[in-house]
């Protein structure tokens, strides 16, 4: 969809008061100039980026197309930063029916703003749609607080030191909210494949043949991998034992179904991108 209007506003040393009354007149101002367009309510965004990284953000989020949020709220960390600035953009896009007007907030905060970004966030999302928050680069400090607004943590788990700590955390956080992990949504063609291979009754059977799988992965997508014989020993009723790494740099072992034991071993592959490469069922 094409942009048909949009307006900028901005201000150094501000508070979340000054940007939500921003909004507020932009909108109105908006609607003023176009009166067919009406704002999209479907989704908050919330996404806490490092500054330096804010480009790259900036591009994986226009990738998205017309599933944009409603709102994007980028709350930008710059370790140096005592004071908010902030940038206000509101949008029209041509749709086909409706003219959707799309909001984008920048705020510039510091390190110190992190434990109490809900105070600076509130304010500025749309009230009574869900609210999405997404930390790629860390900052768990800024997602907990967040969480006080927030129904929904996009997270990923590869992006973790250890698989241990990623799938930690995501536990911890699914006490408290819907999570989104892409490292399982990397898993979603590989079990729509298995579940399909195993659908026609004739070949039920073969399930409590299996004896070996070796799931080949991208070098730091292990977790993505440990996802996937999660989610079949849970359909099966495995009953799990911990992986070793062998001297090839593989998790291997082996975890013991209803009537037969078997083999697991993830073999780390090169891959451009992350998740999953290939599956060998025996």
């Amino acid at each position: 969809m094409s942009v048909i209007a949009e307006s900028l506003w901005s201000a150094s040393d501000t508070s979340p008061e000054a940007i939500e009354q921003a909004l507020r007149e932009m909108l109105f101002q908006q609607h003023a100039a176009e009166p067919d367009s009406v704002p999209a309510r479907v989704l908050n965004l919330v996404a806490v980026v490092d500054r330096e990284w804010s480009g790259e953000i900036a591009n994986r989020l226009r990738k998205v197309g017309r599933y944009q949020p409603s709102r994007t709220i980028v709350c930008q960390v710059d370790p140096g930063r005592q004071t908010i600035d902030a940038q206000v953009s509101v949008a029209v896009q041509d749709g086909s029916t409706l003219s959707l007007a799309r909001e984008l907030v920048i705020v510039d905060i510091g390190t110190h703003h992190l434990e109490h970004l809900e105070t600076i966030v509130d304010p500025l999302v749309v009230t009574d749609i869900p609210t999405l928050v997404w930390s790629p680069h860390g900052h768990d400090e800024a997602v907990d607080a967040l969480l006080a607004i927030s129904q929904i943590a996009l997270i990923d788990t590869v992006d973790a030191f250890t698989p241990q700590e990623g799938l930690a955390r995501a536990a911890a956080l699914v006490e408290r909210a819907i999570v989104v992990d892409l490292a399982w949504l990397r898993s979603v063609p590989w079990r729509e494949r298995i579940a399909a291979l195993f659908d026609p009754p004739s070949e039920r059977p073969s399930l409590e043949r299996l004896s070996h799988i070796t799931i080949r992965h991208e070098e730091t997508s292990s977790v993505v991998a440990l996802l996937l014989v999660g989610w079949l020993g849970s359909r099966l009723g495995w009953t799990p034992s911990p992986l070793m790494l062998d001297r090839e740099g593989r998790l291997t072992g082996s975890v013991h179904a209803r009537r037969q034991e078997v083999r697991i071993t993830l073999q780390p592959v090169p891959l451009p991108v992350r998740g999953l490469a290939g599956l060998t069922l025996e």
